[in-house]
This record gives structure tokens, sequence and C-alpha cells, in this order.
């Protein structure tokens, strides 16, 4: 009974692994990591939800009353980037980590490249692109105007000419967009930007004319085309936001059957997110805003969009009205997140990095991590100095595991005696094994201890790995250029000796074992000489068989967490060996037969 404990625990500890590997790397059809861009929207009908789209167009909040003056013209085939850049005047956008500009028709922010960022670990790759324009292959925008609630009130349009006060916009040189309705009403909209992500938007209305008006800020981002996302159930990808403290992930396929998802709140952030970019919109944190996520399809294309406006406001002859939104695109750096939800006081800000529900555990080894590789200058040495922590931490109860490991291995000889002695009578024997185990003070499941304690940490560091764009490319030493990839080494490349990649061979992937794989195994195998061997012949080949098993299920998990686990097996054989040493235990497979 003893032993059949132990390798059930065992069985479940792989099994845990084994769906691990299949319910949470499992991949969809989509499964590209580039981010893609996104859409415009076309207008809805108020009462009957998104209709289907005008290519190119707007969706539009439905309440207060559709943006009707948004509507697009007639579709035109899709360009190249830089040809639908060419099409509209536009103010440029410099920063230390961006690259871009708004259009001034429409006075849309629609292009912005991540200089800070490449495609692949060649730093000579193309940079990352997050937004594009009207008429490019897959548009993805940011956009701020009014809603006229009263009256045929001219507001601005997609194809309305603003003029710009200045022609770059950068840290420390915000710049305004103007345009005249030519019936009283001055709009205007002044952009800033801050040394990282963060643009602030400031929408002024001026009215000169003779009639009280009533307008509806409104900032919405839009995007065309379903990005092909990674598929993995432990990464959102797709809508989210914060609505009255309350975070709400909505993937694609979800907004796909809804059409439309609405909230009001006061305070809160809403947009689109990829596993390591994010485009959020920001309104006002005091003020209370309808907010929605939105579906239309037609013509072939997914569009989709996020929105919000705020209430009415009345503007008497000769008054103004002025509100400030904000609108974040760029890198998901989680201390950038942090400092921003903290500055200006945005609900879950951080959560926008998708650390699950194991956040209390995944965000303090992230921080660890972060504050490690700060003081080394290494992610991969932080995993090493983070495991020694780790280690130090469960320290007593390894020692307690290990202690009753080597009981157990010092009472072997007796527990074969008793299993020749009692062959032929299962219960009685296992009656003996019990008064045994108690006498000497051992316990047969000690051996499952040091895997299991793991699982958790195991679990928090892999999505340490996967989430975070801080482990994105981040370098070891020798052949790890990407601790959040896995391995590049395999045989079938003579472990990187030869000149070519490692080819992918789709489920035969599992065969593309590399170097530190291989040493992780080794180390198990290692670790599994120091425990005592099942006195059952069949078990004894199941444990056997344990170190290659786990070398075949981690070989494409990230390089990071291979090297964790082969680190803390070599700490655990080193604890392992000291105490079975002063315990008086012969080490080697030949102990359990004297």
């Amino acid at each position: 009974m003893d032993q059949r404990n132990l390798l059930l625990a065992l069985v479940i500890s792989l099994a845990i692994l084994l769906g691990f590997q299949f319910f949470i790397q499992r991949q969809t059809p989509q499964t590209a990591q580039a981010p893609t861009q996104g859409s415009t929207q076309a207008t809805p009908s108020p009462a009957e939800g998104p209709a289907a789209p005008t290519p190119s167009g707007t969706i539009a909040p439905p309440t207060p009353p559709d943006i009707t003056g948004k509507a697009a013209p007639e579709a035109a085939a899709a360009a190249s980037r830089e040809e639908a850049l060419a099409r509209t005047p536009r103010v440029q956008i410099r920063t230390p980590k961006l690259r871009g500009s708004i259009s001034l028709v429409g006075g849309r922010l629609d292009d912005l490249v991540l200089t800070r960022y490449h495609e692949t670990i060649d730093p000579k790759s193309p940079e990352i692109v997050l937004l594009s324009p009207e008429g490019s292959e897959h548009p993805y925008l940011a956009d701020f105007g009014w809603l006229a609630t009263g009256g045929d009130l001219p507001v601005p349009k997609r194809d309305t000419l603003w003029q710009a006060d200045g022609d770059t916009l950068a840290p420390g040189k915000p710049v305004t967009l103007s345009w005249d309705n030519g019936q009283g009403l001055r709009f205007e909209e002044t952009y800033t930007v801050d040394e990282d992500y963060m643009f602030t938007v400031t929408q002024r209305v001026v009215n000169n004319g003779e009639s009280t008006v009533s307008l509806a800020p409104y900032g919405l981002i839009s995007r065309t085309g379903t990005p092909k996302t990674l598929g993995f159930y432990i990464l959102h990808e797709g809508l989210l936001g914060v609505f009255d403290g309350t975070l709400d992930e909505v993937k694609y396929s979800k907004i796909k059957d809804k059409k439309l998802i609405e909230r009001k709140t006061a305070g809160g952030w809403l947009g689109i997110t990829d596993k390591y970019w994010l485009v959020a919109l920001i309104p006002d944190q005091a003020t209370p805003v309808n907010a929605r996520f939105v579906y239309a399809g037609g013509d072939g294309q997914d569009k989709y969009q996020t929105d919000f406006s705020y209430a009415t406001a009345t503007v008497a002859p000769g008054g103004t009205a002025e509100t400030m939104s904000r609108t974040f695109a760029g890198a998901k750096v989680v201390t950038l997140l942090d400092t921003y939800r903290d500055e200006y006081h945005l609900p879950l800000f951080d959560r926008a990095v998708d650390f699950g529900w194991l956040w209390f555990l995944t965000k303090p080894l992230f921080s660890a991590l972060h504050f490690f590789n700060g003081l080394i200058g290494n992610f991969g040495v932080a995993i090493l100095v983070l495991t020694v922590i780790v280690k130090a931490f469960f320290f007593p109860l390894a020692n307690k595991s290990y202690r009753s490991m080597a009981k157990m291995r010092k009472l072997q000889p007796e527990m074969t005696k008793l299993r020749e002695r009692f062959k032929d009578d299962k219960q009685r024997l296992n009656q003996e094994m019990m008064t045994l185990y108690r006498k000497e003070g051992a316990n047969p499941m000690s051996g499952c201890l040091p895997i299991i304690v793991q699982i958790p940490v195991f679990f928090a560091l892999y999505k340490v790995m996967f989430v975070t764009i801080e482990m994105r490319h981040a370098p070891f030493f020798g052949w790890i250029h990407d601790l959040s990839a896995p391995d590049p080494t395999s045989l079938l490349n003579a472990f990187g000796l030869l000149p070519w990649a490692v080819p992918h061979l789709g489920p035969l992937e599992v065969v593309n074992i590399g170097v530190w794989p291989l040493i992780m195994g080794l180390s198990m195998f290692l670790q599994q000489r120091l425990n005592p061997q099942p006195p059952d012949p069949i078990q004894a080949k199941v444990f056997m068989f344990m170190p290659i098993i786990f070398t075949f299920l981690l070989a494409r998990f990230p390089a990071g967490l291979v090297i964790y686990w082969t680190w803390n097996n070599s700490l655990s054989i080193v604890q392992q060996y000291v105490i079975m040493r002063r315990a008086g235990v012969p080490i080697g497979r030949s102990a359990s037969t004297t």
C-alpha cells in the first residue's frame, strides 16, 4: 500500500504537468505571435445593436445617439501601410520609445511604431508596428470626438481636416488640433505624450455662437480583422476593461457571439490587448461614462471596437466645455503599468498583464526576478538566485522529507525481508509495514513532497516566463538568447553545431530535445538515485522512466523554466546527499540491497 500511494502521488504530479501542457499550452488553429493591426468600424442602429459595417467606418455609442457624422465613404482597396499614411497630412510623433503620427484628416491617432522592440531577437528585424491607418490592410486606431445630441449640429467627421499648431508631438511639446464648424463652435483636441506610452487628450469646445448646444465627448479604439492569437488558455488576448473595480476580459470569440456588451462605470479603463501590447482608453476617473465592447462583421471583415461616452454637456453662448481623457498605446511593461496605476489612480491597470488567478504568487515572483535582474543584469542568473530563495523558504519541509527518505532507504533491507515473509498475505504485509514506519518515524510519501511543493512555483514561474514582456528575448548564457522560448538546440542540428535551425515537426515537436532539457533529465536521474528504490520491480521501472518522461515533457517549455527545474534539482541533490551522509545511509543503488 505504501509504494502504491507513493506511485499514485507521482502519477498525479505527472498528470498535472501533462494536463498543464495539454490544456494550458494547447493552441487554437490561429497560432501567431506578431501583432496585427486593427480596425475602424461602422455605425449601428441604437435599437438593433451593431449593424453591418461600412468598410473602414466606425461603430458609434448608441447612447448618446450614433456618431452619424463619422460614417465612412466608399471602401477603397487596402493599400500598403506606407501608401495609406501618405494619403493624409500628419503631425509627427517622436518620443524615446515611439515613432508615428496623427492624421489631420479625422484627427486620429493611427500610426505608432514601438522603437524599443523588434519582431525577433535579431536587432535588425522590423520594429513592432502597433497602430495603422484606414486604408491599410489592418487598420487599428484611437479616436476622440463629440456627439451632437440636439438638432443638426455640425461636429467633426472622419473626413474633417483639422488644423495643427505644430508639426511634431513630443514629450514637453504638446500639439493642439482645431476645427471651426462655421456656426460659432470651435472644436479643439490638445495632445500631450510622456516619455513612455501615455497620451493625454484634452477635448475642448468653445461656443462663440448665439445658441446653447448639447454635446457628449467620446473616445474609441477600433480594430479591423481578428488578429492571429496564440490560443493559450492561460493568456487573454482580446477586449478587456475595468468597470467599477472589476476586471472584465472578453475574447474575440465571445464578442462575436454577443455583438454588444455595455457597461456603466465611474473610474476604470478599457481597450484591446495582445500578448505583449496594449491600446487602452482611460476616461476621467471621477466622471461616470457609458462603456461598450462592440463587434460588427461584414464584407468578409471582423470589426472590433471599445468605446466610451461621457454624459451630455450643455455649452451656453460664450461658454467652454472641456474634458480630459488618456490613451495608453505601447508595451505592457509591468513596472510601468504599476507606475501609471498609482500615479493616475487607475484600478487594476497592472492586470493588463495576464498574471492569472495565481497573480498573488505570480506577480511577487516576477517582482523578485525583476529586482535581482536589476542587480545582476541577467534574468537567467536572477532565476538561479530566486531558486535558492525558494529552496530556503521550503528548507524545513524539504529537510523533513529527506530525513524521512533517508530512513526509508535505511529500512529497505527490513522491508525486503517483510515482503518475502508475507508475500502471500498482503493485508498482514501492509500492517507490518505500517508498524515498521511508525517505529522508525519514516513516511513512505516523503519522496513526493519535493516534487509537489514545486508545482505552484512551477506554474507561477511559467506564467512569468510566458506573459511578461521583460522576459521576451531575455538572454542567459551561451546558446540561450531568449529565456521565454524553448531551448533552440536539438539532436536534429547536433545541438547547435550544424548551421541550420531546429525544424518544426508539428505533433512530433516533442522529439526536439535541447541541451538544457537533457541536463534537467540527468539531474532528475541523479536525484532519483538518492531515493529509496521501490522493492516492486514494476514500480521500480516506472520510477526509472520518470526522468525520461519529464525530459520529453519539458523539452518545449521555456528555457528559463527548464533552467529553474535543473538548478532546483541540483540544489536538492546536494541537500539530500548531506542529510543522507549525516544519517549514515549508504549512497548508491547498492545500498538498497545491503
